[in-house]
């Protein structure tokens, strides 16, 4: 079997949010995202400082999704538009149907169960629609948010990798976790 990427991108629809292709009318939201200390705290980056970085970063968020090598999504409210943070597929390895997962959300988004409603429309598109095999992710462990959120879906701790990341001045580790697609569909 292998992986259906997408030719056009897709439009996954929830309750409250629509996840939909990154445009230029998202940029202020995303430099004020990506440009907060707080929402960047657990990330592999320092958070942004120059507004330009945006639209260079969407740029790249395109070309990614024409190469076939991410789906990066915008995570936006239905009623209104509002972009409230992304979410990611990268690192496809279409031979083993196997991806990380990424995502991050703007800091006045947190503690509304967004990351939640929007994972579980981007898993299922992954293992249902895509093909994947198995999903990974690549995460501070001191990111408790998202430790709790990985495990929710049933994502396994598999391993911690000392000393992992350089981001500005601090070095952080990384803590693997897994999901595979008879464990999603099996509960889903």
């Amino acid at each position: 079997m292998s992986l259906a990427f997408p030719s056009v991108f897709p439009v996954l629809v929830t309750p409250r949010l629509v996840l939909r292709r990154i445009e230029e009318r998202d940029r202020e939201a995303i430099f004020r995202m990506f440009g907060n200390p707080e929402a960047m705290r657990f990330w592999s980056a320092p958070a942004w400082t120059r507004p330009e970085l945006a639209a260079a970063w969407i740029e790249r968020v395109h070309a990614a999704f024409e190469a076939r090598e991410a789906i990066r999504w915008a995570i936006v409210r239905r009623e209104s538009d509002n972009f409230v943070g992304t979410c990611t597929f990268f690192n496809i390895d279409p031979q083993n149907r196997r991806a990380e997962v990424g995502y991050i959300l703007d800091r006045a988004a947190w503690g509304q169960g967004v990351m939640r409603e929007a994972l579980t429309a981007m898993l299922e598109y992954g293992f249902r629609a895509v093909g994947l095999h198995r999903i990974e992710a690549d995460i501070d462990p001191r990111n408790a948010a998202s430790v709790r959120t990985l495990e929710h879906f049933g994502f396994a701790r598999e391993g911690l990798f000392r000393e992992r990341w350089r981001v500005g001045d601090e070095i952080t580790d990384s803590l693997m976790m897994g999901l595979l697609a008879r464990e999603w569909l099996s509960h889903a």
